[in-house]
């Protein structure tokens, strides 16, 4: 998920805390030339120093800390526990609480010994495999594996590790043998005489693939040098004083910087690691994964194959790995092995290609419901070009659209800001001045300062009729402050997921190098350290609890562990004096309660709400059979229980959704842009949730508009709003 944009790297504030921090660093680096494995040492003080100096709430090092920071790293080097012994970990245990004093003393004993111990475990799990891999394996036992690993202890022995191991494996096998039995079920489905390979033969052929998989990726992890290391070292560092305070290594830095264009050949779908697992968090809107319709979000990526070439396991991979995996030149085809929400495995082939900037601005449609007409936007994220201000940015698009949208007399406008991760704090500042009269939007505050009242300072309000903002989990930071400043104005509904994803904070990114004078290291990188906190006008914060929405919706994902709440060293939440301002209307209450007993009636909410529980009670399910009549069983009853669910997929809301005739003249001469527009359409018509929140829009037309905006001047009444 996008990140909140950083746009303090072209704030003044932050340029004052920039040469603020340049003027104390100087006074203390060393300007001689330095010698090999000095560099590491610097990094260790300047990180340090920065985030003391800069961070919006530095943390103290101490045993506490240091506690944090050790769970942090092991974890991060063996998340399924298949390299280090116990004995590794009680040695390792001799520096747990003493990280605070070794960055104190640039003591760099820890890191060489937990690096020089994992490359010697991992060549010896390297030979392990290999052997376990080189004869056939009983699958008739009654064997289990648990795959908690996050509960499940480190092997006590070699011995314990090798049967781990072989369990592991068992699992990787069984997983393989029948999918390609499942092919050779088809085979034979389609021709008669074809005659199906034996059990014996699947089973070799699965060990092969599964050696080739493993050797892949251990020839990855080979290519990662020690610096690739070290910076997983200091990132479990960092990371303890917030999630979003991150160091990029010099090559991570250019990743960032291509991130950031938007711009780059691939699939078009952002990926995330959660555990071992590599989930798709969204599909960017006109790329080849979005446009090939099998993908989706929330699916996990088990495989990863190039063209015809077998497919390679990415179970325990780095996400940075995968994703140089998927990504790859235009026109050239990659194959997902995937198992989807439902508990079914799928093998999803893509076309890469460029993956188009277009798609990330905003568009608009029109539909007409009940005799009314009313027209829905739907922003990706708050883009905007610091270095370019005649560019395209999100507050001039959104305008234009609502310009379209009023010549076409539109009765009611829905905002989509689902899975939008943010963007400029300027352009949402901006843009919710098109929906209220001038007054304050957010509030910004640095560590000991006093807030910021952001304001729309244009009294003109281009929208002033009905609107509802759709939001869900996935929405974070810009979104959650143009959803706030709505729903605390009293402006619109907030309908979606129970709650936004919770993030409050600002970051700002520090070039290393900018602070050593006569560097003699090369490039250091960057530092993403976060320096400030937003908070609602009416003075909550939007840390951890999100923007709670007025209408809730059934949602899959509703029991899932998502958000900032559930990130282990997220800021906590807090409040500050509201600012003053003018609530639009008294509230929504009889719309939001239509609202209610509609969804209560809905079919497809109710099966929604029944498949979000189903998977809630799967979640839990950490252990998998390794007896192959018992797998194939398990498998066979999660098909069978997730065959109602399928409806999921086919439901209609019997709307039609049409492009604004400025778009349909410009189809003439576009086909690829009227391709993708009909798909948005075509999803829109499929969407329950945007049908409902067209049933709300045409619940506010039913009174009169300016009873609920009011626009007039009779009568102004100053007031601080309460929390929401």
């Amino acid at each position: 998920m996008e990140k909140f944009i950083e746009f303090m790297k072209r704030n003044y504030k932050s340029l004052v805390v920039v040469a603020v921090l340049s003027a104390l660093l100087w006074g203390f680096i060393p300007f001689k030339k330095q010698v090999d494995g000095d560099k590491d040492k610097m990094l260790m003080e300047l990180l340090t120093f920065v985030l003391d100096k800069g961070h919006y709430a530095p943390i103290k090092l101490d045993d506490d800390f240091s506690k944090k920071a050790y769970a942090s790293y092991i974890e991060s080097l063996d998340p399924t526990k298949r390299f280090f012994l116990q004995a590794d970990i009680e040695e390792f245990q001799a520096y747990e609480t003493s990280i605070d004093d070794m960055l104190e003393e640039k003591d760099l004993t820890f890191f060489n010994l937990t690096y020089s111990r994992l490359l010697k475990r991992m060549d010896e799990s390297k030979k392990l495999y290999a052997a376990i891999l080189s004869k056939p394996l009983n699958f008739n036992e009654n064997e289990t594996l648990d795959v908690n690993y996050e509960k499940i202890p480190f092997a006590a022995s070699p011995a314990e590790l090798e049967v781990r191991w072989k369990k592991q494996l068992k699992y990787a096998l069984l997983s393989t043998i029948t999918d390609k039995e499942d092919l050779e079920k088809e085979k034979k489905e389609k021709e008669t005489t074809y005659v199906p390979k034996s059990f014996e033969t699947l089973e070799t052929e699965a060990r092969k693939t599964t050696k080739e998989n493993l050797d892949n990726n251990f020839s990855f992890i080979a290519e990662l040098t020690r610096e690739d290391w070290f910076s997983v070292f200091l990132n479990a560092i960092v990371t303890q004083f917030d999630p979003h305070t991150y160091y990029f290594s010099p090559e991570d830095k250019d990743k960032f910087d291509v991130s950031m264009s938007g711009k780059f050949e691939g699939i078009g779908a952002r990926l995330s690691k959660k555990n071992d697992a590599v989930e798709v968090v969204e599909l960017i809107s006109g790329g080849p994964a979005w446009r090939g319709k099998q993908l989706e979000q929330g699916d996990v990526i088990i495989k990863v194959g190039q063209g015809n070439e077998e497919p390679v396991e990415i179970s325990g991979m780095r996400l940075d790995d995968v994703i140089k995996k998927i990504k790859g030149p235009k026109g050239t085809v990659v194959k997902l092995t995937v198992k989807k929400v439902d508990g079914g495995i799928k093998v999803v082939t893509i076309t890469r290609d460029e993956v188009e900037t277009e798609e990330t601005f905003a568009k608009s449609a029109v539909v007409e419901k009940d005799g009314k007409k009313f027209g829905i936007i739907y922003l990706p994220k708050f883009y905007i070009s610091f270095e370019n201000k005649q560019n395209r940015d999100a507050f001039k698009d959104v305008a234009l659209e609502v310009e379209r949208l009023k010549e076409a007399n539109v009765q009611g406008i829905v905002m989509d800001l689902r899975d939008n991760g943010g963007g400029s704090l300027e352009t949402v500042v901006k843009m919710t001045g098109l929906f209220i009269e001038k007054g304050p939007v957010v509030q910004v505050k640095g560590a000991g300062r006093t807030p910021d009242v952001l304001p729309d300072n244009d009294p003109k309000v281009q929208w002033s009729g009905p609107l509802v903002v759709m939001v869900n989990n996935y929405s974070a930071s810009a979104s959650e402050i143009f959803a706030a400043a709505i729903q605390d104005y009293r402006r619109g509904i907030i309908i979606g997921s129970k709650q936004t994803y919770g993030k409050g904070t600002v970051q700002n990114v520090f070039e290393l190098n900018q602070f050593v004078r006569g560097n003699q290291f090369g490039d250091l990188g960057a530092l993403k350290a976060t320096t400030q906190k937003f908070y609602r006008i009416n003075g909550g914060s939007t840390q951890l609890e999100g923007v709670k929405s007025d209408i809730v919706l059934p949602d899959r994902f509703s029991f899932m562990e998502t958000g900032e709440k559930d990130e282990k060293s997220a800021m906590p939440w807090d409040k500050i004096d509201p600012a003053k301002y003018e609530l639009v209307s008294s509230g929504f209450a009889p719309q939001i309660e239509r609202s209610k007993q509609r969804i209560l009636a809905n079919a497809q909410f109710q099966l929604i709400e029944e498949n979000a529980k189903w998977i809630n009670d799967r979640k839990e399910d950490y252990v998998v059979h390794l007896n192959y009549n018992d797998f194939k069983k398990e498998f066979a009853d999660i098909e069978q229980q997730t065959k109602k669910f399928k409806a999921l997929q086919n439901y209609k809301n019997n709307l039609t959704f049409a492009s604004l005739p400025y778009e349909q003249e410009l189809f003439k001469a576009d086909d690829l842009l009227k391709q993708k527009r009909e798909r948005w359409h075509e999803e829109l018509a499929k969407d329950v949730y945007v049908e409902e929140a067209l049933h709300v829009a045409s619940d506010l037309t039913i009174k009169d508009v300016k009873a609920l905006v009011k626009t007039t001047k009779k009568k102004k009444t100053k007031q601080i709003a309460a929390s929401h």
